[in-house]
């Protein structure tokens, strides 16, 4: 894929019911769920961002799943960088070595989480073989760091490579047979809607790692029968966490969370133009996200960014779009970021801790 092509492919979007012209969209409901039942996955550009936060709040965030991005740091508030080694490698592999030292100062400056907490996490990483968007070798550099990082590496992280597989997440369609869905991608050539027609199940198969690792934890289960509904899919103000982020996101919420109780809660993020001003709604709807969510008590949250002169293709902040207007170091990667910052504030308001550090 050409260079000027790579930013609009990284990405899945995100969707949900349209809205009137004239409504406003409602703020988060009050549901209280399990902080200590909360991830965080993204494909593309939102793997990318996915991971950011998990770095820098790996307390908050147990488990960490990426589809098709690749390591930590790897931009360091450069486009340039992010086009030229952190999707194709036209400028080599980013250094090990300069991204765990990014890493150590943020640590000195309490811009990341402890070094234990991130030894806890359980992370979930699948890369297609025939990716032209993001190298697989990218890929494989993320796992290298989680390699360094975590307590237990064979029991806490799993890699996945998938043959003839292209850029997007693989989906199964057999599991969406029980309601409507968008055509798929093919599975090695990709493309909109960048849900990948591979077989594979990938939000399954990454929620039944990340919610089954634990000693005592029931697994996760996934069911085919369990068709969302359309009416759990609710809208919700994202200014209210960053006025730079779309006006809306979106929250499946299955009926027995209605309250809360000990609901887990997976946030879902989309890539560059694939939000839901991009495509509507054909990944918030058609991901599996929501068939697991409604069989295994968990909430799925969509969050929206916009297009801008400065994000033309809708992307996460993975390489300081928003920091490099006002900063010579982009700290975007870091707690210090304006769009990971709203991020984990909605989370927080969603397992109630709104004023937690």
């Amino acid at each position: 894929m050409k260079t000027a092509h790579c930013i609009a492919g990284l990405a899945l979007g995100l969707a949900g019911p349209a809205l009137a012209a004239e409504d406003a969209p409602p703020p988060l409901p009050d549901l209280t769920l399990d902080p200590a039942a909360v991830s965080v996955m993204g494909v593309s550009s939102g793997g990318y961002m996915a991971t950011q936060l998990a770095v820098a709040y790996p307390e908050l965030f147990r488990g960490l799943a990426v589809f098709a991005a690749g390591p930590w740091g790897c931009a360091q508030g450069e486009l340039s960088r992010a086009l030229g080694q952190c999707m194709s490698l036209r400028k080599g592999l980013p250094d090990r070595d300069t991204l765990e030292a990014r890493l150590t100062n943020y640590r000195d400056d309490n811009l990341v989480g402890t070094a234990s907490a991130l030894a806890d996490q359980h992370v979930y990483l699948w890369h297609g073989d025939e990716d032209n968007t993001v190298e697989p070798a990218l890929g494989e550099r993320l796992a290298a760091q989680y390699r360094d990082w975590l307590k237990a590496p064979e029991a806490q992280l799993k890699v996945v490579r998938q043959p003839d597989a292209g850029h997007g997440l693989p989906v199964d369609a057999d599991s969406l047979a029980n309601a409507p869905a968008p055509e798929l991608a093919d599975c090695r050539e990709g493309g909109p809607p960048h849900l990948l027609d591979c077989g594979v199940d990938g939000a399954g198969e990454a929620l039944s790692w990340l919610y089954g690792q634990d000693e005592g934890a029931d697994d996760v289960t996934g069911s085919a029968t369990a068709t969302p509904s359309a009416e759990r899919l609710l809208t919700f103000d994202q200014t209210a966490f960053d006025d730079d982020l779309a006006e809306q996101g979106y929250l499946y919420v299955p009926k027995a969370c209605e309250s809360g109780n000990s609901c887990g809660l997976v946030v879902a993020l989309h890539g560059c133009n694939m939000s839901a001003e991009a495509i509507g709604e054909d990944f918030v709807r058609h991901s599996g996200l929501n068939h697991w969510a409604e069989t295994n008590d968990l909430v799925v949250i969509y969050p929206q960014v916009t297009a801008s002169l400065a994000n033309p293709q809708g992307c996460w902040d993975w390489w300081g779009y928003e920091e490099s207007l006002w900063q010579l170091e982009p700290q975007h990667d870091s707690r210090a970021g304006e769009q990971l910052t709203g991020l984990v504030n909605m989370v927080r308001a969603l397992v109630g801790k709104p004023d937690a550090p």
